[in-house]
Order: structure tokens, then sequence, then C-alpha cells
């Protein structure tokens, strides 16, 4: 089955396969996107036949972050019409996060802004050697707003400091290192790990893991709807500052961006 940009299997262990398949854009986060993922998720989140969930990514990225065409119609877009689309990307982040059943990680290939919020809201990440990541947001004049409560609550404040503000390129070993990814995996040997840990996941029980899950996310430091509310008021905040418009104009003109502070 498919849902346009996603490609979706499920074995009969009740092992979902969901793959984004736009390669050709790098996997990046349209609204299309998006809705497409959510969808996928919410069907199997009230399917008793799915055990568990893995995640990839086609092509040379796992998810290149904010789809170019969306950024551009963010730049024209009013307030009202920002904060809408943060929405439905803090939704779909939301629903992955609160997915009862395991979600792993199939990362094989690089992964920026958005695609690093996706690997946070999964229950185990797997990374192939040679992936690079990055928060760059930064880079554009934005900020990671949306995934920012997934990715600090996986790497902590202290690392989310330098990569975010620095907007630091990493590479496989440090996303390990750092607590975003669980295990760096050889390309010859994806394959046989991926199904090793679906087997360790596929001997617990489907509502221990459920309740499990649920009680984790429960715990002190919760993501709720006021956090989520103050991320996305913030991306619009930011939306509305001049470097914001100069850095992804700066972008799409492939020259380096002129801050406020450089002209001040």
């Amino acid at each position: 089955m498919s849902h346009d940009l996603i490609t979706q299997s499920i074995d009969e262990r009740g092992v979902v396969r969901v793959t984004l398949c736009h390669a050709a854009r790098h996997n990046a986060l349209s609204q299309a996107m998006i809705a497409a993922l959510d969808r996928v998720f919410a069907d199997y989140e009230a399917d008793p036949s799915c055990r568990l969930v893995c995640l990839y990514g086609a092509g040379k990225s796992f998810c290149a972050g904010g789809d170019l065409g969306w950024m551009k119609t963010q730049m024209e877009a009013s307030r009202k019409e920002r904060i809408a689309a943060a929405t439905e990307l803090a939704a779909l982040l939301r629903r992955i996060d609160r997915f009862p059943k395991p979600v792993i990680g199939c990362v094989t290939g690089n992964a920026f802004g958005g695609g690093v919020g996706l690997m946070a809201v999964c229950d185990e990440v797997l990374v192939i050697a040679g992936a690079r990541f990055g928060l760059t947001e930064a880079r554009l004049g934005l900020i990671p707003a949306t995934i920012s409560p997934y990715v600090v609550g996986r790497i902590g404040r202290g690392h989310a400091r330098h990569l975010v503000l620095s907007a630091q390129i990493f590479d496989s070993e440090d996303a390990v290192r750092i607590g975003l990814a669980h295990r760096v995996v050889p390309p010859d040997d994806f394959a046989a790990v991926v199904e090793s840990r679906v087997s360790q996941y596929l001997a617990t029980s489907p509502q221990a893991v459920a309740a499990a899950k649920r009680m984790i996310r429960n715990l002190p430091e919760t993501v709720d709807d006021a956090t989520i509310a103050y991320t996305v008021e913030a991306l619009a905040d930011c939306w509305d500052l001049a470097d914001a418009a100069e850095g992804v104009t700066a972008f799409f003109e492939k020259r380096p961006p002129r801050w406020t502070s450089d002209a001040e």
C-alpha cells in the first residue's frame, strides 16, 4: 500500500515497514508528506495486527527536514497560516511519540532538522555508518522549535545548546555518543541488525509495551499541550524576525546571509 509519498507494508508477524519515498527531494517534510505519514501512523495505531513499525527513508537521505517548497510558502504566509503549518508537524511528532507500539528508526542516510526530530520520537534508532546529521535551522535565521521538546528530551540541554546554536554537522558516532541514536551499523550488516532488533521486540508483550511507553511518557518532563503551543508560538515569532527573511532569501539566492547584527 502507499499514501502518495509514503510506502508501507506489513508482514505475517505484524512488522510494519514505513518508508519516506520522495528520494528526489531527500524525503523532505512537505505538508503532503507530513499528512501522509500522520495517516499511516493513525491507521496502524488502531490496527491490532501491527506489532511494531520500522521507519525508513529511501535514497541517500533519511529526511532532510523542511521541504524547500514549504519554506517558500512560509515566507509569504500569514502568522496564522504559519502556526497552522507548524501545528501539523507538532501533531505528527506527538502521534509517533505516543504510538503504543515500538518504533525503530532505521536511518540509512542523512537527517537534518525535522529528520532529527523524527529520530528523536523513535524508541530505538539504528544509524548507518557514514551518515551525517544536523540541527541547522540557525543558518536560515530560524530555530528547531516544534522538534525541540523531543530532541532536547533525547540528547539533553547541554548537547542541544552547542548543536543548535552552532548548527554543527555531526556524524553517526556522535549521534550515538549524544544519545540521539543507539547503534552505528555498517551498510552490509544493516538488514541483519534490524531483523535482530525486531525479533527482540516481538518477544515482548504488546500490552506491556504499550503500558510501558505510556508510563515512560507520563513521567516528569513529559511534553504537554502548553509546551507544544509554546514551541509553535516561538517559531511563529522567529518567522517575524528580519533574520528569518534574510536567511531563507540568502539560501535561495545561494549567497551568504547578511544577518541583522552584521549590518549594525
